[in-house]
């Protein structure tokens, strides 16, 4: 084995036929050498200085060496440095036992085997298409209810494809899968923060193969249809280059088909024009829709407004998503349970966590026995996803909404790694007709293109056939309820603009019932149910006695289909 000329670029490592080529940035004014490890061992066995340099730039090549399992370091001056563009760690493949680094328990490893794809690649579903759900790897399957025979790995995720399947999930938004440090004073549970992004992290695997598991895991939702999206936050301190070369990276060798960023972190403008990524979906967290969407859903005046704009926002120009909830918040039964957050057991005195919820507690904080409360907040969360998954930009579900999982009101397990931060199976088979309605809710919008185009509707009568592709109404047809005082919408969607029925929604987001003149239908047709929070029934088509009026009881919304 003997060090030779090697070359700056790309950073990381690199192997040829006549060598591997080790290149890092190094702070200037510090020395630089390359420390080489025997598989599995703490001690290196060979220091190589790294003289070579193009600017803040080192690099070597080793030729004579086998390079397949070579674990390494750096050491700059006296300090040990792991690659950050290591593609797999050594020593972290169990979930939360600390390793120090400068005692060289965590090591770069060196991949070599190549793996099975199996003929796959990215899906490329269209934005409009799409249905995700977001999830956190580890906890949800981590309870014991969820009957995974891998809890808490990328192989669980893949035993609960056949659930996500039948719920009509195409798309999961995954919360870091990176090698993050999770032992800090308080348990980094989600994994913000420094991290080594390209290293898959191997304790969410059940061999300790993060990289080939998370492969598996990719292949068996694309086989399933559904998309696999990664979270990215990255930090201030990560380097723009390494972030774009991180996302190429995950794309062509994980075959991810899309990423969820920071916009005040990432390079945004250079991502959307790189060519390697011009498929992928790009994209990012937005509060607006969540914001306005709870803000209605619990009866805030002023609000007609902006629920139109986002009733009709296409997500496919700005990569924004659609989410009434997400980790990051209240679940959706807290959402409905909880005026105020209750954060005590994270340690920080209940001062952590957003404290604008824009949530309502229905009349009681907390479990509650009476009746009355109970079937209210059930209807509500029935009115956020009829919020969600009839807006026409992409929609994503926070995973357990649809069978009402809790956080008991913490809307902040960031450092919960136990039963509040993992999803009960349990509420599952407790809350099965949730479930179906959500589920047939998702077919329902899956059946009727009218309600997810794939460009977004103008208001205008492109046909020329008299009618807009949307308008908006209030309890008179053709006006638009802009009184401040309005709790009360209609959504007239044509449905000659999709080859589809007619479809107008009625929402009634008021403690009092509104009555809604309905919009005239063409000769011959008339205006069924087909779905209503009230009961929370679906899809029966439901004719109505009077054509030209609708009664709509408190917080109820209802959708009509003209056949």
């Amino acid at each position: 084995m003997r060090a030779v000329e090697g070359k700056p670029l790309p950073l990381g490592v690199t192997i040829t036929e006549s060598a591997v080529n080790f290149s890092v940035a190094v702070p200037e004014g510090r020395t630089c050498s390359l420390l080489l490890y025997e598989p599995g061992g703490c001690e290196p066995y060979w220091s190589v200085p790294m003289e070579q340099s193009a600017g803040e730039v080192r690099f070597t090549a080793l030729e004579g060496i086998e390079a397949g399992g070579l674990e390494y370091n750096y050491m700059f001056d006296e300090e040990i440095v792991v690659d950050p563009y290591a593609g797999a760690l050594a020593g972290r493949s169990v979930w939360h036992r600390e390793c120090d680094i400068q005692k060289h328990e965590v090591r770069g490893i060196v991949r070599t085997e190549s793996y099975d794809w199996e003929g796959d690649t990215p899906l490329h579903i269209p934005y409009n298409e799409v249905t995700a759900y977001s999830l956190h790897v580890r906890g949800f399957t981590m309870h014991s209810s969820s009957k995974a025979r891998h809890k808490g790995t990328f192989a669980g995720v893949a035993e609960k494809i056949p659930y996500l399947k039948e719920l009509g999930i195409n798309q999961i938004h995954c919360m870091p899968v990176y090698e993050f440090e999770e032992c800090m004073q308080y348990t980094n549970y989600w994994g913000y923060g420094d991290a080594f992004f390209f290293a898959p992290k191997s304790a969410y695997s059940v061999s300790g193969d993060g990289v080939s598991e998370l492969k598996d895991m990719v292949k068996a939702c694309h086989k399933a249809g559904i998309e696999v999206v990664l979270e990215m936050p990255f930090t201030d301190k990560t380097p723009k280059q390494l972030m774009v070369e991180c996302l190429r990276y995950y794309m062509l060798d994980y075959h991810i088909d899309g990423f969820i960023l920071n916009p005040a972190v990432a390079p945004m403008e250079t991502l959307y024009g790189d060519p390697i990524l011009k498929k992928t979906k790009i994209m990012r967290h937005d509060m607006g829709f969540q914001t306005v969407m709870r803000r209605f859903l619990k009866g805030d005046e002023g609000m007609v407004g902006e629920v139109i704009y986002w009733l009709r926002h296409n997500s496919r120009p700005d990569g924004i998503f659609n989410s009434i909830t997400c980790h990051n918040g209240f679940t959706l039964n807290d959402l409905v349970s909880y005026d105020g957050k209750h954060n005590e057991a994270n340690g920080e005195n209940n001062q952590d966590g957003p404290d604008y919820n824009y949530s309502w507690n229905c009349g009681a904080e907390g479990p509650s026995r009476k009746k009355a409360v109970n079937e209210l907040r059930r209807r509500q969360m029935r009115n956020a996803f009829f919020l969600l998954l009839l807006a026409q930009g992409t929609p994503c579900i926070l995973a357990g909404d649809e069978f009402a999982n809790s956080q008991k009101g913490n809307n902040n397990v960031y450092c919960q790694d136990n039963p509040t931060g993992w999803l009960d199976w349990n509420k599952a088979a407790k809350e099965q007709e949730l479930f179906h309605f959500v589920k047939e809710l998702i077919a329902l919008r899956k059946k009727h293109p009218v309600l997810y185009p794939p460009k977004e509707a103008e208001g205008t009568d492109m046909l020329c056939c008299g009618m807009p592709d949307v308008s908006y109404h209030g309890e008179n047809a053709w006006k638009v309820p802009s009184e401040v005082s309005s709790r009360q919408l209609g959504v007239f969607y044509y449905g000659a603009y999709a080859d589809d029925e007619d479809c107008f929604v009625v929402y009634n987001m008021h403690w009092l019932p509104h009555t809604f003149a309905l919009p005239s239908l063409a000769k011959g047709r008339k205006w069924y149910v087909a779905a209503s929070t009230e009961d929370g029934v679906l899809a029966d088509y439901r004719s109505l006695k009077n054509q030209r009026l609708l009664e709509v009881k408190e917080r109820t919304v209802i959708l009509l289909a003209g056949r």
